[in-house]
């Protein structure tokens, strides 16, 4: 138990000097960007129709401040660091609610026995001489690499 607590304040001693998920922050002019294009009036007519009210866009804001004073601080702000990685990780989880929340189809916890099998035959005959097969061949070595200046764009 005395083990368990000595590892509990060395992790506290070392948050308070560095800060452990720094690499969920994103460049600071990327906040800014959200924040004008959330409170853009293109994007404001946009929230009107889809949810019937303007969105709250005051985290892009205050994400950006943070952000900044982290900067500024050479990261020994930990205090704006943490609160820019915690915004991130809320951020991360309402975009994934949907995806825990879908009962519909059963995760896979590894793939299925035939993932690498050859394409049926109907497949392998309509993917003939397209470009992503000449590729596919000149990669793997199959085929010398084509001249450049042969075009395989068609204009139907």
């Amino acid at each position: 138990m005395a083990k368990e607590s000595e590892k509990a304040d060395l992790k506290s001693n070392n948050s308070n000097t560095t800060l452990e998920d720094a690499w969920a922050i994103r460049p600071c002019h990327l906040y800014k960007d959200e924040y004008d294009d959330c409170t853009s009036f293109k994007a404001r007519f946009h929230q009107y129709f889809i949810f019937g009210k303007d969105t709250d866009c005051s985290q892009w804001l205050t994400d950006y401040r943070n952000c900044e004073r982290f900067q500024q601080s050479n990261g020994n702000d930990i205090a704006a660091g943490s609160a820019v990685v915690k915004s991130e990780e809320q951020r991360r989880l309402t975009r994934l609610r949907a995806h825990f929340a879908n009962d519909t189809w059963q995760k896979r916890k590894v793939p299925p026995q035939d993932w690498a099998a050859p394409l049926p035959d109907w497949m392998e005959k309509r993917n003939e001489n397209t470009y992503l097969e000449i590729k596919q061949k000149e990669l793997s070595g199959q085929v010398p690499p084509q001249e450049e200046d042969r075009s395989l764009c068609t204009i139907m």
